[in-house]
């Protein structure tokens, strides 16, 4: 699921930031995503993964965004 996960977040970032991401870091801060592009992800997580967000994403890490999805994706 971690490298489908980074696969979409690839799509959103500069090539040079995705390639040293870990869990731990922080989808703004370490990895320079914004606000924009963390809608498309959410866009993207709900036709990758079948989940749905009923409110604000609030997503701050990689690990919190696979933690979501480990709860929630119906298709793994």
């Amino acid at each position: 699921m971690y490298n489908r996960l980074v696969n979409l977040i690839k799509q959103y970032l500069p090539e040079d930031k995705i390639a040293s991401a870990t869990p731990s870091s922080r989808l703004f801060a370490d990895l320079g995503m914004d606000s924009i592009g963390l809608l498309m992800l959410s866009m993207a997580l709900e036709d990758e993964f079948g989940v749905s967000f009923n409110g604000p994403v609030n997503f701050v890490t990689v690990q919190d965004v696979l933690d979501f999805l480990e709860k929630n994706a119906t298709r793994r």
